[in-house]
């Protein structure tokens, strides 16, 4: 019988090429880690937090977080009435822009004609309250009515009708106090 399946060949055939493999071994693995640490770190920065003090970098960071994107308003400041124009550009465009489901396309006579001959009360009434998809002032709850009998205006004017755009009711004027000095105590 012969003993061939028992012959093993091995590369490594002195105890000198067994160092020389194991030192490769771990080597060349550090070697490579070293080498992509070198590239990654190449290039040129500056320290963390060298411009951390100056004036604008700390201003940035104790900013407060509310101001970013929003506007403030005074809530006990009269009331600024936006136009049609925008009311319709803010609210009305997202359905009235693209004519979305079902709503009639801004400057598409043929879109408005039976509506603008229902009359503008009926125009204004179901734009106030709401039709079939559209909810109720648009979906714009903090609209005031002129507003949306300008929007309204603006909207069937653009689309063929020539209704003329409803007058803002001054506020009643608040009586004139007396801002005379009290009288002086003998």
């Amino acid at each position: 019988m012969s003993d061939a399946h028992n012959e093993h060949e091995s590369a490594i055939k002195t105890p000198k090429q067994l160092i020389a493999a194991v030192l490769a071994a771990f080597l060349i693995p550090i070697v490579c880690i070293v080498l992509l640490v070198q590239y990654v770190t190449n290039a040129q920065k500056t320290g963390a937090g060298s411009e951390s003090q100056t004036p604008e970098m700390i201003a940035a960071r104790i900013r407060p977080v509310a101001d970013d994107g929003f506007t403030f308003r005074d809530s006990s400041a009269p009331k600024q009435l936006l136009s049609g124009e925008e009311v319709f550009k803010t609210t009305c465009s997202a359905c009235h822009a693209a004519g979305v489901a079902g709503a009639p396309k801004v400057g598409d006579p043929a879109a408005w004609k039976a509506r603008i001959s229902q009359g503008y009360d009926t125009l204004l009434s179901h734009a106030i309250n709401g039709l079939n998809a559209m909810p109720a002032k648009g979906g714009n709850p903090d609209l005031d009515d002129v507003e949306i009998a300008r929007t309204v205006v603006y909207m069937a004017n653009q689309s063929g009708a020539s209704f003329k755009e409803p007058e803002v009711k001054a506020p009643a004027a608040a009586p004139a106090t007396d801002a005379a000095a009290p009288a002086e105590k003998k």
